[in-house]
Formats: structure tokens, sequence, C-alpha cells
């Protein structure tokens, strides 16, 4: 065989060995971009949903902030659930009607609320320190004007800045109060981080030492400790059940179900108790845990 024939034949069956060997090296980068097209394309899903991966804190104004977006419950459902509606279970007192509304309603008819039997009125006024709610006088002054007993509330946003500086925005953007019968406690909403990872990366007793901040600074500026707005399952996994503010911060409590269920440590009832996202009112549909005349009294402190 001329010597340029053998030549050739060895080059090729060498060839197409570093071929195959290459193609070995190649299968698990291969594999592994295959698992990775699948996961993106939902071919495939983890074995356990975890919650969202820490990010730093979205800055208040810029792109990714949206207030209009968050209220009181709004991460709940996402994140609890909601069952159906059912008769609810018996309360050991009468039930006062009444919701909550931030700017995502805008401008309230409260004429209709009164009328289909609201009685009170919780109203976000700011988030963080970066935002009012535009539609607050509408909603806040109108609650009043149609006979609503109103309140403000705040929606809390632990890893922005401490807990003195967003209470003293609160009270200084709507966040008052005064002692005249129709103004409720100012309010706090401490619940889900909209924007990343659940307890908005504090510790648990870094969140007891912001949210008493936040308490104490609302109790300096109005005379009133705020009102909490709250999940037990929030509360337990974010202040690890804290017990500390049930002898001065009326509880809100959010569950949408037909019972209240166990309440966070340290409270023995709750004020109101956010039932539904969706019903009879604009809004979130709430009760307050007592007759009409009660409420009055929690108003005038």
């Amino acid at each position: 065989m001329p010597r340029s024939s053998r030549s050739a034949r060895t080059t090729g069956t060498t060839g197409t060995a570093r071929t195959v060997r290459a193609a070995r090296r190649r299968l698990p980068a291969l594999a592994a971009l295959t698992a990775a097209a699948a996961l993106t394309a939902g071919l495939a899903t983890p074995a356990h949903a975890a919650e969202p991966a820490p990010v730093a804190p979205v800055a208040e104004g810029r792109p990714g902030f949206h207030p209009e977006q968050d209220f009181a419950g709004s991460t709940v459902a996402a994140r609890e659930g909601r069952t159906a509606a059912v008769p609810f279970a018996s309360l050991a007192a009468t039930q006062t009607p009444g919701l909550d509304v931030s700017g995502y309603q805008g401008n309230v008819n409260w004429s209709s609320v009164s009328a289909n039997g609201g009685r009170f009125a919780y109203v976000k006024a700011t988030e963080g320190t970066g935002y009012t709610n535009p539609y607050f006088a509408q909603q806040y002054n109108g609650s009043y004007n149609s006979g609503l007993v109103r309140g403000a509330y705040h929606f809390a946003l632990p890893n922005s800045s401490s807990g003195a500086t967003q209470a003293n925005y609160f009270v200084s953007h709507g966040g008052g109060w005064s002692a005249d019968g129709k103004t409720l406690p100012p309010a706090l909403d401490i619940e889900y981080n909209p924007y990343g990872a659940t307890c908005y990366g504090l510790s648990q007793s870094a969140m007891v030492s912001w949210i008493r901040d936040f308490s104490n600074t609302v109790h300096a500026r109005t005379g009133r400790y705020p009102t909490i707005y709250t999940t037990t399952n929030w509360w337990t996994q974010c202040t690890g059940n804290n017990a500390g503010f049930g002898a001065t911060n009326p509880l809100w409590i959010a569950r949408y179900a037909s019972s209240v269920g166990t309440l966070p440590n340290g409270w023995g009832y709750q004020t109101f108790w956010q039932f539904a996202d969706a019903g009879t009112f604009p809004g979130d549909q709430n009760y307050f845990n007592g007759a009409a005349d009660r409420l009055r009294a929690l108003a005038l402190g």
C-alpha cells in the first residue's frame, strides 16, 4: 500500500477517536444545559419551592418600586391562600363591618359604602419614606364625611430605613390621631416583603426592635400606640412569635377563612379581622370585634 494511503487511514482513525472522546467530555455539560432549559420552560420543577432570594432593597422612587400594588393584604393570599366562603364560626362579640383601601382603589364612593353598612375604614397613607397615597385626602376625608370612623395605615419597608424614620414620615403625611371619636389609632401594616426575602433580611430580634421603634415613635407623636396589621404565620416567622406588643397595640389580623384561627403570641383577641380581599365594599373586607359603640370608644382612646 502506498505510504500516502496508510497515512491517510491512520489520520482518519485517530481523528475519529478524538472526536468521540471530545463528544463524551461534552455530554455532562450538554445534560446540564438541557436540564436548565427544561426548568426555564417549566418542563421540570425544583423539589421544593423556595422563597424569593434575598435582594437589595428596592430604592424608593426607582424602577422596581411599586407602592400602588402594596396594600394591607397584598401579599397574604399568595403566601397563605384563602378558603371558600362558608358561614363564619361563632364569635363572642357583635361584629361591625368595615373596609380598608389604598391608592389601588382610587376615588371611593363613600355614600354607597355607608349605605351598604360600612362603619369604619383604614386608608393607606404612606409606604417607606418615599410614597404617599395620591387618593388619601379623598379616601380619608370622604369616609369621615360619610359618617365612618376612619384611620390611616403605613406599609412598612423595614430594610429601607429605621422604624422611627418611617413612623415620623407616616405621622407627618396623614398618620395622625385626634380624640374626636371618629379617628382610629394609626396602624402599621407589617407583612410579607413584596420585593424579596420574607423578613426583609432582618433577624427576628432586629425585626422586633424595628417594630418597637416604630410603635414608640407613633405613640410619642400621637399619644396612641399603633394598631398592628399582620398574619400569625408572618409574625411567627419574622419576630419569633414575640409576645411584647399585646398589652399596648391593638391587633388587626389577616386571615381569609371562616375563623381568625390562632392569633400571634401576646394577643388574646383581635380588634380587627381582615377576612377577605373582595366582597361588599371596595378594597378588603374587615370586621371590628365589637359593636359600633365599642368602635367609637376605641377611637376616643
